[in-house]
């Protein structure tokens, strides 16, 4: 008969010492994490912004090919009134007396970011109307990778889309009329 060897479990000290070195191991693996989701945020924000400089330079002229006249275009605007809690951003407002277009600038779009941009559209309808402000505020997104799903959705709620088209970019009219603010 074989004789067993029973093995000494570790001693509490050990074992305290294992649970604070995984401690330790672990920090460092949420400092880590913390820090790529940093990075990953920057990069994303930087080919955001190599979007709207692709974007913006043109897109006067190509409204003006369907039909709309915009005279300004000015990129990364801010709207903040602290008096009624109204802060918004926006990539790119074309603009002349009667119409803003506000264009919402994404690499790759989602049904979550249109719904942002009605909600912002919404928002600058209320500041301009606290503000006397009477022109209409129509909406576009532009995104350089757009799902079928997205596009679609995107038309129906009555944005224009703006996407790549070879060298350049095309603008996609909303299914029906645009819808204004």
């Amino acid at each position: 008969m074989e004789a067993t060897q029973t093995a000494n479990p570790p001693s509490f000290e050990t074992v305290w010492a294992l649970f604070q070195e995984v401690g330790e191991k672990q920090k460092e693996t949420d400092r880590i994490v913390k820090e790529n989701a940093v990075q990953i945020g920057k990069l994303s924000k930087r080919m955001g912004e190599v979007v709207e400089h692709m974007v913006a330079p043109n897109l006067r002229e190509k409204f003006r090919e369907l039909g709309y006249d915009f005279p300004k275009a000015n990129p990364n605007s801010d709207v903040s009134d602290h008096k009624n809690n109204i802060h918004l951003e926006i990539d790119v407002m074309l603009e002349n007396g009667d119409k803003a277009m506000l264009v919402e600038v994404k690499v790759k779009p989602t049904t979550e970011d249109v719904q942002d941009h009605i909600k912002r559209l919404e928002k600058m309808r209320v500041y301009a109307d606290l503000h006397g402000e009477k022109r209409t505020f129509l909406g576009a997104v532009a995104g350089v990778v757009m799902s079928d799903n997205v596009k679609e959705y995107i038309l129906k709620q009555g944005f224009f889309v703006i996407e790549p088209s070879g060298e350049t970019f095309n603008i996609i009219p909303p299914n029906n009329k645009p819808k204004e603010w």
